[in-house]
């Protein structure tokens, strides 16, 4: 709206500009930041108006689109002084409070709000009273001044300039630190004295505030002091002992007490020699510097540590077998390892330990294993957790030049043992990462490595400790997250899951007694079928481990618990048939495979880190273009396993009656269900290829056999890893013939009797011979049309 053609809705109107948590007194001189579209149209009138407009604080600060029943009643009429644009966008402005006004009525407008406002008048300055209010703050105020320091000395030269009680009031209520709401009940007075009264109580208070600060400031002053006094006098009394030649190691009593601690412990010569420098270094120093607590606590950590300390060996082979038997049921190979470790210790005087690593899936024992070889082979266990540690310092230790350093977790771990050769557990060596801190892996180098270890530097300690006596285990989930070094230090020894007659022996001699004594229940006070043992383990639980099948025991027992009450005297007898009613449906089905043989599907088998399991590996060809689609998340290694596949049969396909050029004519779609799964590796190569000829050539494969090899342009089947989860999950879904890399065998070799019997194992170097295992009868014939035809699969 230009100059000329602004008109205000009355002559005594002004525009309003609403202020957030400020309050402007009279003669004060304020800068006011603003963004609001309405306050900024009120600037732009009240320059049009005589540079008048009307400062009114809202009631609530946090209102942006205000009306009149969210402002006071009370303002004040002031001057724009100056207005500014900032790059921000904002406006500031400059005003100064005239006189107090009370609205007379609002008068809202499109773009800003309007006021009729009437000039407030102070009475009662004249009278004696208010002229010994004004003293009495006159007073306060100044040593109000004096004792903040946010508050210039200048103030008080202002002040004395000023002769009106009114104008004293508001001078000394616009530096008060009060909240909007108090300004603004002073702001409506009218009584000068009433003013002073509330004024006065308000600086009494905050005067009572900053001298209870100021004291404060004194006293932490003055401990200072007296510390360094305290440290300059030590200091004095040294030299003057050291002068008339008094200074002696009785007078030291700290010094005394360390030297009693290194003649105490078994240090090598090298390691108590560097204690003895401490000592000296700690004699020549005051006792209350930093430098004397961190000697100390260095020292501290130098005494604690087990040097020479040794544990006998239980060399009794058949008790130890006893007791690795007794606490775990399976689990061969590392047993065997423990075994002949000990048989070895029975017939030499001194041999370093192993370093065995023990990759599975989780839940199947690992962990505890550790703690029961510990007892088998009579030594102290000590376990530390490396899952998500990614500093090089947790593993090596901090310099003792950083404030509150430590060592590492190792000789934390080390002086946790109380001696030289515990069993020392790293779980979860295969979760560990790097960052800008360094690589703890690469720190673990020379912890495990059998020729370094034996003079282990940790950067706290800084002397060498030998590891070598210790009997290091490691736990992984997946092999190749181990680094490659680290896996050249260590004895890997894989732990296939339990089998299913396995896990009834667990849950029989130790799930369930343990679980009745954790839930208070007495011996046969619940009894579990056989049958519904078998169904548990069958239909609720699909696991390597028995994690799941513990908490599924746990979860009967507190049903059993809560059935029962306080009567310990009633038995429940858990049967197939009453399983589903306490636990609820079965989450697994007994048979994850497709029932019947069909058309362009294969079962493929796969290896994560929770196990074996099965895939159902589909493909459908279509009329297209030549496309290619791969779905389920699959990963980059998978994708490339595909077009391997289908590049063999393009090249080689036509002996099975597959056109050299059927992708001219028609679409190719793999697909993998469970699409939410992620899904990747090289291993279902053949089972790809194998969907594939099924699909274009209209062929079923069998249901009853799944197979599982890497794949070359040149149809080689290349061999897989983890041969033994993969046939657990096999059996599990009730497959009994498997078509394996030939290089395999001398896995197949290694797998449990129990884990072989009912399962055919078909050995193939080529994918030919997968082909002819898996359509024995002929060759197939090719198909007539591209897409496929409806009947065509074999239920």
């Amino acid at each position: 709206m230009s100059e000329e053609t602004f008109t205000p809705p009355e002559a005594t109107a002004l525009p309003v500009l609403p202020l957030r948590d400020v309050v402007v007194f009279p003669s004060m001189i304020f800068p006011l930041l603003i963004g609001r579209a309405g306050t900024l149209a009120a600037i732009e009138k009240a320059m049009l108006q005589e540079r008048r407009i009307l400062l009114v604080t809202q009631t609530d600060p946090a209102t942006e689109e205000v009306q009149p029943q969210d402002l006071f009643s009370v303002g004040v009429v002031a001057n724009v002084l100056q207005t500014m644009k900032l790059p921000n966008g904002l406006v500031k402005v400059l005003v100064e409070g005239v006189y107090r006004a009370r609205v007379a009525s609002w008068i809202p407008q499109a773009d800003c709000l309007y006021a009729t406002a009437e000039r407030l008048e102070l009475t009662g300055g004249d009278g004696l009273d208010a002229r010994a209010h004004m003293k009495v703050a006159l007073r306060l105020f100044k040593d109000y001044v004096s004792l903040n320091r946010q508050l210039p000395d200048e103030l008080l030269s202002t002040l004395g300039n000023l002769a009106e009680p009114g104008s004293v009031c508001d001078f000394i209520m616009s530096h008060l630190p009060l909240a909007a709401q108090k300004k603004q009940e002073v702001l409506e007075m009218i009584e000068i004295p009433e003013q002073f009264q509330y004024i006065n109580a308000v600086l009494e208070e905050e005067l009572e505030i900053l001298r209870i600060e100021k004291n404060i400031e004194g006293q932490v002053r003055d401990k200072i002091s007296r510390t360094q006094r305290n440290f300059f006098l030590q200091e004095q009394m040294r030299i003057i002992k050291k002068e008339l030649g008094e200074e002696g190691e009785e007078d030291i009593s700290d010094v005394i007490a360390y030297r009693k601690k290194i003649r105490k412990a078994k240090m090598p010569r090298a390691v108590r020699e560097r204690a003895d420098e401490e000592v000296e270094k700690l004699k020549g120093m005051p006792i209350m510097s930093p430098e004397a607590t961190v000697i100390k606590n260095y020292l501290d950590w130098l005494c604690a540590m087990p040097w020479g300390l040794m544990t006998p060996d239980r060399l009794d082979l058949e008790e130890a077998e006893r007791i690795l038997d007794q606490d775990h049921f399976g689990l061969r190979k590392p047993k065997e390892r423990i075994l002949e470790h000990l048989a070895v210790l029975a017939r030499v005087e001194k041999i370093r330990g192993p370093i065995l690593c023990l990759v599975g899936p989780p839940g199947v024992g690992k962990t505890s294993l550790g703690r029961s070889i510990a007892r088998a082979m009579g030594r102290n266990f000590v376990r530390i957790s490396l899952g998500g540690v990614r500093d090089e310092a947790e593993i090596r230790g901090h310099r003792r030049t950083y404030i509150g350093s430590m060592p590492g977790r190792i000789i934390q771990g080390m002086k946790r043992a109380g001696s030289m050769n515990p069993v020392f557990l790293l779980d979860e060596v295969d979760k560990m990462s790097a960052d800008f801190r360094g690589d703890p892996s690469s720190a673990l180098l020379e912890v495990l490595d059998p020729e370094q270890n034996s003079t282990f530097s940790d950067h706290y300690l800084e002397v060498d400790f030998d590891l070598s006596q210790i009997l290091f285990i490691t736990t992984a989930n997946i092999r190749h997250d181990i680094l490659l070094p680290l896996q050249d230090r260590m004895e890997i020894i894989d732990l296939h899951g339990y089998l299913h007659h396995e896990k009834i022996h667990i849950a029989d001699e130790f799930l369930l007694p343990k679980q009745l004594k954790d839930h208070g229940l007495r011996e046969g006070e619940l009894e579990i079928s056989d049958s519904a043992m078998q169904k548990i383990i069958g239909s609720y639980t699909r696991e390597s481990g028995v994690r799941e099948l513990e908490r599924i025991l746990a979860r009967v027992c507190r049903k059993v618990a809560k059935e029962n009450g306080v009567n310990q005297n009633n038995t429940v007898t858990l049967s197939a048939n009453r399983l589903e009613k306490m636990l609820g449906a079965p989450p697994y089905k007994d048979n994850q495979i497709e029932k019947g043989d069909r058309i362009g599907t294969a079962v493929g088998l796969a290896w994560t880190s929770q196990g074996g399991e099965i895939l159902n590996i589909q493909a459908s060809v279509m009329k297209g273009k030549g496309t290619i689609q791969l779905t389920g998340r699959l990963g980059d290694v998978m994708k490339e396993s595909a077009h391997a596949a289908m590049s063999f049969l393009r090249a080689y396909g036509q002996e099975w009656g597959v056109n050299a050029d059927f992708l001219s004519e028609c679409d190719v779609h793999f697909h993998i269900p469970e699409a939410a799964t992620p899904k990747d590796g090289p291993s279902a190569g053949i089972t790809l290829a194998t969907a594939l000829l099924s699909a274009l050539t209209a062929t079923p494969v069998p249901a009853d056999i799944a197979m599982t090899g890497e794949i070359t342009l040149r149809g080689h089947v290349l061999p897989i890893g983890g041969l033994a989860e993969k046939t657990m999950a096999a059996k599990r879904a009730g497959i009994r013939r498997l078509v394996v890399p030939s290089d395999n065998r001398s896995d197949w070799a290694e797998l449990d009797k129990q884990l072989k019997q009912g399962m055919t194992f078909v050995f193939a170097d080529n994918i030919t011979e997968v082909w002819h295992e898996v359509f024995p009868s002929k060759k197939p014939v090719a198909r007539t049309l591209v897409s496929p035809q409806p009947g065509a699969s074999s239920h």
